[in-house]
């Protein structure tokens, strides 16, 4: 039967899955149609110009910024929360465990629908819930604590859209070391949105002295990311960075995407990594505030919170110094990405290992010396925070080159599920809860409550050193794995240079017969 299906133009139309053959493995059964399937008979020219290029990455970027932002605004106003509601740490750690959880839960949905539809109207629809939601969720009564819980689950709904999407939107406008710098630039706001994201939602608060309002403040910014998404953000063609415009248009069915990947050693350890490095940041991100602010009240520093609105300066502070490590660290990391992969040709899971190894002595201390030191408590939350940021774009790009072009939104909606299935969904709740059952032996006392916390809070450096082993682990297979992708590519694209599009079909029907 002659296969034709997967030469079609690069839309987003769903291809029956008896169009990918019998292979499911690391044959890629018809993506070897599709790709040698490609006939460049003249030169090539990009689908997308660069300026059109340039510009869609400043709205993604954009649009990545307030999704972070969104996320922690309510890490900034904890303590003003947990006053009007009456909750304990536990259930305050709720907040962000719904979230994740429905934002995990839907990943995996998001993650197919990207690789068969159009990824810019799944965006659209996705972002358009989270801007209600997130809206909504400022207008709870007193009494209606579960609505929060509920409204907090939904906007996990249109992160979960968009977070598995826009990455591989970036893979297939550019490639090689630009995609690199792209990645990094991108991954950059995922800090840097969720520092801003405490110092608006602590600033909110203190200008209007209504906590409520550090939840508008994204959902108007929101408006203008969904405008520009509109009008200045393409749909590329699948891998059309790897194909000079072409693009990919193999489809495979769900089962078999989840085999090639759970094949691929690389991605596999390194999502272990993500998994570690999401379970340290969230809680971090979540509870670090407010453990400064404890800090404070038991060094006599600072009276306890009596009014609805308490103090605000641990928050600023916190969230100017993600931003400020998540810009370096980010840089950083590409950097040193770029200058040794070509002298260490598994540099990048090596670099996100020393970026977790690193942080762990700075965690231990951070946690030790607040009693006593809150100047030099934050030196060392820089530092760690610096560490850890080296991650974030180095880990979006290993995705991006150990995994085909038609299966990467899939990848990065699994490994969104699993990171933060096991990662900052629970981790907020479970050093919530640690610091709860800590607390009860003595519940009246300011300075227990600051050491239940900190107690608590030293999970994270052992789960750092985790993190740290999977991402050694990593670096014993990230040759063979980028080779294959990089195989694959180039041996088809080659022999059909010179050839007819239909004779390249064929000899290629005949391979996969």
């Amino acid at each position: 039967m002659e296969q034709k299906g997967s030469v079609s133009s690069p839309q987003d139309v769903p291809v029956p899955p008896s169009s990918l053959g019998s292979s499911s493995g690391l044959q890629y059964g018809a993506l070897t149609n599709s790709i040698s399937s490609l006939a460049p008979l003249t030169a090539d020219k990009p689908v997308i110009s660069q300026r059109r290029a340039y510009v869609a990455i400043a709205v993604l970027c954009y649009v990545n910024l307030l999704n972070y932002m969104e996320r922690y605004t309510i890490a900034g106003v904890l303590s003003e929360l947990q006053k009007f509601f009456d909750i304990s740490d536990s259930t305050a750690g709720l907040l962000q465990t719904v979230f994740i959880c429905s934002f995990l839960l839907l990943a995996p949905l998001f993650g197919y629908l990207g690789d068969r539809y159009n990824r810019k109207y799944i965006m659209l629809c996705g972002l358009s819930v989270w801007l209600l939601t997130a809206a909504g969720s400022s207008f709870v009564s007193k009494s209606q604590f579960w609505l929060l819980l509920l409204l907090r689950a939904l906007v996990g709904v249109g992160e979960a859209s968009y977070s598995t999407v826009a990455p591989t939107i970036i893979g297939d406008l550019f490639s090689g070391g630009r995609r690199s710098v792209m990645i990094c630039i991108f991954y950059i706001f995922i800090p840097v949105g969720s520092g801003l994201g405490y110092i608006t939602g602590a600033g909110s608060a203190s200008l209007t002295g209504d906590w409520r309002w550090a939840l508008r403040i994204t959902p108007i910014m929101g408006v203008v990311g969904l405008i520009l998404m509109v009008f200045l953000c393409p749909n590329p063609p699948r891998g059309a960075a790897e194909t000079h415009g072409d693009g990919v248009t193999a489809h495979s069915s769900y089962k078999e995407d989840v085999k090639y990947l759970l094949k691929n050693k690389s991605y596999v350890w390194s999502s272990l990594g993500v998994t570690a490095l999401a379970f340290l940041t969230g809680a971090l991100a979540f509870w670090m505030p407010t453990f400064l602010a404890r800090a404070h009240i038991t060094q006599g520093l600072r009276p306890p919170c009596t009014g609805e609105t308490c103090n605000s300066t641990d928050s600023f502070i916190f969230g100017a110094v993600t931003v400020v490590t998540g810009i370096l660290g980010g840089a950083l990391g590409t950097t040193l990405s770029r200058y040794f992969r070509d002298k260490v040709t598994h540099a990048d899971p090596l670099i996100c290992a020393v970026g977790m190894l690193g942080s762990v002595p700075c965690l231990f201390i951070t946690i030790f010396v607040a009693s006593s030191s809150i100047p030099a408590t934050y030196v060392f939350i820089f530092f760690g925070e610096l560490l850890l940021s080296l991650n974030w774009a180095v880990l979006a790009d290993i995705l991006l080159y150990v995994v085909v072009p038609t299966r990467r939104a899939t990848a990065e909606a699994l490994q969104i599920t699993f990171g933060h299935l096991l990662g900052d969904a629970g981790s907020p709740y479970l050093l919530g809860v640690i610091s709860d059952a800590i607390r009860s032996s003595n519940p009246k006392t300011h300075d227990w409550n600051f050491r239940s916390l900190m107690y608590s809070l030293l999970l994270c450096p052992f789960v750092g050193i985790l993190g740290g082993v999977f991402f050694l682990i990593t670096t014993m297979y990230i040759n063979k794995d980028r080779k294959a992708v990089q195989q694959l590519v180039e041996e088809d694209l080659h022999p059909r240079q010179g050839s007819t599009p239909d004779s390249s079909m064929e000899l290629s029907n005949k391979r996969n017969v």
